[in-house]
């Protein structure tokens, strides 16, 4: 019988059993040697430091600590880290690629919960079920007489800012409803945007056109206040706009002025800073709805990034290629 790979879980301790309940640890222990009492979530603790001196394979996950030079010396076999969650980019260096170890990362598996949350939030924003639903409940009456204008989601515009995993899933999981849907995406040409369905745009023709606006981009130089002041004045009266990616895409200031003036409407799972401060005025605009950063996996949907986890696992063990590596030429502008 071959031996099994030596495998350590490195994450927030708590995780493990929520990430990897007792069928796919089962699964994961018939294809590595791992102890799961043995969480790593310093590795300049000796029990930690003895457990990867003999690790090939690095389980991590929230919480996982940096690979540094330091690290990757106390673990010289390591040749493969998987990822359960989604970006490597807050504990991986360059230093893990120019050992060549790989990595593999359940970002993809992380995007659908992403894509659905937004996808609630897109049709319910269409029908303006945030702002009615207050008025329903202050009135303790219909807050209107007849047909309302202006709502409703057929034919509406919705613009996709970056055709990221989650972007991409989106796009797919709009596809059933009669919406017409646009992209924005510097690194994404007319014929890919052809394959995925939808018409490319630049980001102020989409910001203009659309009443539903949802980002999907990296954080990276480049975006950071993606949508301030300019950006938002492009926006048409009565749009929304949706972040589900990262706060630092949006100029919090400037939204606040704007959502002051009611002309806008925003859905924010994701703020900067996070969480908010006490005193911010999202929590109290009407036609702002902020969520706890919720969207990613949680509850039972960790369970789905641990599968992917032990699949790769179990193609490692075999011999076969990560179906799920992480490309670290585009690793910087991506998620």
């Amino acid at each position: 019988m071959t031996e099994r790979p030596r495998a350590l879980f490195a994450m927030t301790p708590q995780n493990v059993p929520l990430v990897f309940p007792p069928e796919l640890l089962a699964r994961l222990r018939a294809c590595v040697e791992i102890d799961s009492t043995v969480v790593a979530h310093d590795f300049t603790e000796p029990r930690a430091r003895e457990a990867l001196a003999r690790t090939e394979i690095l389980i991590t996950g929230w919480g996982c600590p940096r690979l540094d030079p330091a690290a990757l010396d106390a673990a010289p076999r390591l040749r493969a880290v998987l990822h359960a969650a989604g970006s490597v980019k807050g504990f991986t260096t360059p230093e893990v690629w120019h050992r060549g170890i790989a990595v593999s990362s359940a970002a993809a598996a992380n995007a659908l919960p992403v894509a659905e949350y937004t996808l609630a939030m897109i049709l319910l924003a269409g029908k303006d079920v945030f702002a009615l639903r207050d008025r329903l409940r202050d009135r303790r009456a219909f807050p209107y007489d007849g047909i309302l204008p202006g709502i409703g989601n057929y034919g509406r515009r919705v613009g996709i800012v970056g055709a990221s995993r989650i972007g991409r899933r989106l796009i797919e999981l709009l596809r059933p409803h009669d919406l017409a849907v646009t992209l924005a995406d510097p690194y994404v040409d007319a014929p890919e945007a052809a394959r995925l369905g939808v018409p490319l745009l630049p980001l102020d023709e989409l910001l203009r056109t659309c009443g539903i606006v949802s980002l999907h981009a990296p954080q990276t130089a480049e975006t950071r206040r993606l949508i301030g002041v300019r950006e938002l004045a492009l926006m048409p009266a009565g749009s929304v706009l949706i972040n589900t990616a990262r706060g630092a895409l949006v100029d919090h200031e400037a939204l606040v002025a704007e959502l002051r003036t009611g002309r806008l409407s925003a859905v924010l799972d994701v703020t900067d800073p996070e969480p908010l401060a006490a005193d911010s005025p999202l929590y109290d605009l009407p036609n702002a709805f902020v969520t706890p950063h919720l969207a990613g996996s949680q509850g039972n949907e960790v369970a789905r990034l641990g599968r992917v986890v032990v699949e790769e696992a179990e193609r490692l063990s075999s011999g076969g290629a990560l179906l799920h590596a992480v490309d670290h030429e585009t690793l910087e502008r991506a998620a």
